[in-house]
C-alpha cells in the first residue's frame, strides 16, 4: 500500500495542567459522598432502572456504563437530585456538581451567569467574610464567633481563588472567558465547554458528568482527562468515550443486562471491567447452554416415551391377554414420568445478549482494489491524496474536523467523483462504505426486512442472516426501522455492509453510537478480517488500539 506511514505516538502521562491545585481541600473533605440503594425508576410502562446501588466517595472515580437506554443518564440525575427515584434512597454529603449533555439558558443570560452560579458559594463566602469584618471593626456583639465562622468557611472553599480556577478551566477547556458575551451567540458546543468549565473549576466535592468529551478537541480533552484525575473530590461519569474511561475511571458500574438481572461493579479500571464482563458473560451463557441442553434432553425422552405409548407396548404374537395389559400399564406410567420431568424443567436463565460474530467469506489475496492519483475535491478535500489499496490492507485515516476524510472515502468507494487527479478501481472487486448517516430506509419495514431486500440485491442468497452477525436481537430484528435507536440503526447499517462481502471495507466514524463493549469486539474483528480495511476516526481508544497500522493524516480543506 502506497501511503505516507508515520510513527505512531505512545500515550504519556499527561502533564499538569496550569494552576492545577490536586491537593486542594473541599468543603465535607474525606466525607462527602451520594449514595443510591436500591434505586427503582419506571418510565411509562418500562423499568429503566432496578435494584440499583451506587456509592460516589471522595478520591473515587466511577463510569457507569452500558447500551443506550440502560439508565445511565437517568441514574445520573437521580445522583443529583433532579429525579426522584420510584424506590430505593439516595444520600448525599457535600456539594455536588453537575453537567448534563443539553443546557438549558434563559434568553438573558451571559457566561458571566454561569460563572456567578458556579461560584456562588464562594462569592457568598467572601460577602460574609466582608461583613463579619466589618462588624467586627464595629466591635459589634458576636462579631468574633461570626467571624471566625466566615473564614472558616471561605478557607474552605478556598473562596479567594474561585475566579481563577474558573478561569483556568475556560482557557484549558477553549471556552468562552468573556463574562459579558450572551449564551445565544453561542454555538451548542461553546456553550457546553463554558459550563463544564465551570463546574470542573468551581469547589465541588463530586463531579456527575455526562458524556463531558462531547464537544471537545485534542488539547481540551488532555486538560479534562487531568483535571479529573487530579480532583480531589468523587467523580462519577457518563461517557462512550473509551480513551476517558481507560485513563480516568477505576470502578464501573454496568447497566447492561446479567444473567440475575441485576447491574454489576467491577474493580481494576477499564481491563479489570473488560476481563470482569467477559467472565460474567462466560459462566452465563454456560448456564444457560446446560439448562437449554437439559431441556432439550427432557423433551427427547418425553418424545421416545411418546412413540412407545402407541406402538412399543405390543408384546410379540401369541403373548397373552395379561402381559399385554402389564406391559401397557409400564409403558403409560413411563410416558407420565417422562412428561411430568419436562413439565417441572424450567429455563431459568434468561438468554445471554449476543456478541458480534464477524462473518468469513473469501477474498483473493494480492489483488490491487483501488488506486488515488492525486485526488482532490474542490472545497472538501484540498490537499492532493495519492495511495493504493491491495487485499488485506490496513489504512487509519485522521484530521482535524473538515479536512476531508469522509469525502475521501466516499471518493474511494465511488459514491462522490473528485474534481482532480484520478481513481482506479478492479473491476470486480466489492467496496462497502459504512457512513456517518444510515441510508434512507422504509421506516415501516423491519430490521430483517431491511437486510432481506439488500441481500436479495446483492445476490447473496447464502450471505448470514441478520441474528447470526449477533448485532441485533431477536425482537429487534421485529421492530420497524424509523422505531429503532440511533445505535440499533447503526448497527444495522454496519450489518448490511457485512452482507456485501466486500473486499475492501471503508468505515468512517465506526464508533459512532456504539456501545463501549461493542466497539472493542468490532476493533478485534477489523484486526483479523480478510478483506482490506480503511477506518477514518476521532476514537481516541480505537486510534490506540489500531496504533501499529499505517496512518494517512489529511489537513487543510473546510
Amino acid at each position: 500500500m502506497r501511503t505516507p506511514h508515520p510513527t505512531a505516538t505512545p500515550t504519556a502521562a499527561l502533564p499538569n495542567p496550569p494552576g492545577s491545585t490536586p491537593g486542594r481541600a473541599l468543603p465535607a473533605g474525606r466525607a462527602a459522598h451520594v449514595r443510591a440503594d436500591g434505586v427503582h425508576v419506571t418510565l411509562g410502562d418500562r423499568a429503566v432502572l432496578s435494584g440499583v446501588d451506587l456509592t460516589v466517595s471522595a478520591g473515587s472515580r466511577v463510569a457507569v456504563v452500558g447500551e443506550n437506554g440502560r439508565g445511565k443518564t437517568t441514574l445520573l440525575r437521580v445522583l443529583a437530585g433532579s429525579l426522584a427515584p420510584d424506590a430505593g434512597t439516595v444520600t448525599r454529603v457535600g456539594t455536588v456538581g453537575v453537567v448534563e449533555q443539553a443546557l438549558d439558558h434563559d434568553a438573558d443570560a451571559t457566561v458571566g451567569t454561569l460563572v456567578r452560579a458556579a461560584i456562588g458559594d464562594a462569592l457568598a463566602a467572601l460577602a460574609d467574610l466582608e461583613e463579619a469584618t466589618r462588624q467586627l471593626a464595629a466591635d459589634v456583639p458576636g462579631a468574633d464567633d461570626r467571624y471566625a465562622a466566615a473564614l472558616d468557611r471561605a478557607t474552605a472553599l478556598d473562596a479567594w481563588d474561585a475566579e481563577r480556577r474558573v478561569d483556568v478551566a475556560l482557557a484549558g477547556l477553549g471556552a468562552c472567558a468573556d463574562r459579558d458575551r450572551p449564551l445565544a451567540t453561542l454555538s451548542v458546543g461553546q456553550r457546553y465547554r463554558v459550563r463544564l468549565a465551570c463546574v470542573v473549576g468551581a469547589s465541588h466535592d463530586l463531579l456527575l458528568l455526562d458524556e463531558p468529551t462531547n464537544h471537545l478537541d485534542a488539547a481540551s480533552l488532555e486538560f479534562l482527562t487531568q483535571r479529573l484525575r487530579e480532583h480531589p473530590g468523587g467523580v462519577c461519569v457518563v461517557s462512550h468515550d473509551r480513551a476517558l474511561l481507560r485513563d480516568v475511571a477505576t470502578t464501573f458500574l454496568d447497566l447492561d443486562p446479567s444473567e440475575d438481572g441485576r447491574p454489576r461493579t467491577y474493580t481494576g479500571g477499564y481491563d479489570g471491567w473488560l476481563e470482569g464482563r467477559r467472565r460474567d458473560r462466560a459462566r452465563w451463557e454456560q448456564d444457560h447452554a446446560e439448562q437449554t441442553e437439559e431441556h432439550a434432553r427432557l423433551a427427547q425422552a418425553a418424545e421416545e416415551a411418546r412413540g412407545r405409548l402407541q406402538t412399543g407396548w405390543r408384546p410379540a404374537k401369541g403373548h397373552g391377554r395379561h402381559e399385554r395389559a402389564s406391559r401397557a400399564a409400564g409403558v403409560v406410567q413411563a410416558f407420565n414420568r417422562r412428561r411430568e420431568e419436562l413439565e417441572r424443567h424450567r429455563v431459568t436463565v434468561p438468554e445471554p445478549p449476543l456478541r458480534l460474530r464477524w462473518p468469513a467469506w473469501e477474498v483473493r489475496p494480492g489483488r490491487s482494489l483501488v488506486a488515488a492519483e492525486a485526488v482532490v475535491v474542490e472545497g472538501r478535500l484540498e490537499r492532493p491524496v495519492t495511495l493504493g489499496l491491495e487485499t488485506g490492507d490496513r489504512l487509519l485515516v485522521t484530521g482535524e474536523n473538515g479536512a476531508g476524510k469522509s469525502t475521501l472515502l466516499a471518493v474511494l468507494a465511488g459514491r462522490l467523483a473528485p474534481t482532480g487527479g484520478a481513481v482506479r478501481r478492479h473491476p470486480d472487486a466489492r467496496v462497502a462504505l459504512l457512513a456517518q448517516e444510515v441510508p434512507a430506509w422504509d421506516r415501516d419495514a423491519t430490521a430483517h426486512e431491511v437486510h432481506e431486500r439488500h441481500a436479495a440485491r446483492l445476490g447473496r442468497g447464502s450471505a448470514p442472516g441478520l441474528r447470526a452477525t449477533g448485532l441485533l436481537d431477536a425482537r429487534t430484528v421485529r421492530t420497524p426501522v424509523g422505531r429503532l435507536s440511533q445505535g440499533q440503526q447503526r448497527r444495522l447499517h454496519l450489518a448490511l455492509r457485512l452482507a456485501e462481502q466486500p473486499d475492501l471495507l471503508l468505515l468512517d466514524e465506526p464508533t459512532n453510537h456504539l456501545s463501549v463493549a461493542l466497539v472493542d469486539e468490532l476493533t478485534g474483528a477489523l484486526r483479523e478480517a480478510g478483506c482490506a480495511v480503511v477506518v477514518a476516526t476521532h476514537d481516541r481508544q480505537m486510534l490506540r488500539d489500531l496504533a501499529d497500522w499505517p496512518v494517512l493524516r489529511l489537513g487543510g480543506g473546510r
